[in-house]
């Protein structure tokens, strides 16, 4: 299966806090166009060590991550924009090599995270969709062309 991308923008929520307060220029807020690995098998927004050497997120705790005993701090404040959704999430700070990811919980907050994935794409790949309340694990067999 081909891997799926999404173009987001990453940026600083404590700089959008700085710039509304007008302690800060809006030109001057941190933020970076990024193309990150849609992920559903992973829960959180991770990204590496040289994302945040440039956007110098808040560091919120530590935490374990990818299974292995790491350690990696927890970025706060980090706003994903994917075209005209928004969330504001905390992320996961891996290695410096390491590919961004696009997780369930930031894909959970902005509505019908399946509008970026291709149909070439979708077969045999699992989904989290939004029904009201409920979030759906929905795995894709079959895709009928119409």
């Amino acid at each position: 299966m081909e891997p799926v991308y999404a173009d987001t923008t990453l940026i600083n929520g404590e700089d959008m806090i700085l710039a509304k307060r007008h302690i800060i220029g809006e030109e001057e807020i941190k933020q970076m166009p990024l193309p990150m690995l849609v992920d559903t098998g992973s829960y959180n927004l991770c990204i590496n060590e040289e994302i945040q050497e440039q956007l110098k997120f808040p560091i919120g705790e530590k935490r374990t991550a990818d299974g292995r005993i790491v350690e990696c701090d927890v970025a706060d404040n980090v706003q994903v924009r994917f075209k005209n959704r928004a969330t504001t999430c905390r992320a996961m700070i891996l290695p410096r090599d390491a590919e961004p990811l696009l997780g369930v919980i930031p894909l959970e907050d902005m509505p019908a995270p399946q509008h970026f994935i291709n149909k070439q794409t979708m077969r045999g790949m699992f989904l989290y969709i939004r029904n009201g309340r409920n979030l759906l694990l929905i795995q894709i067999t079959r895709i009928s062309h119409k």
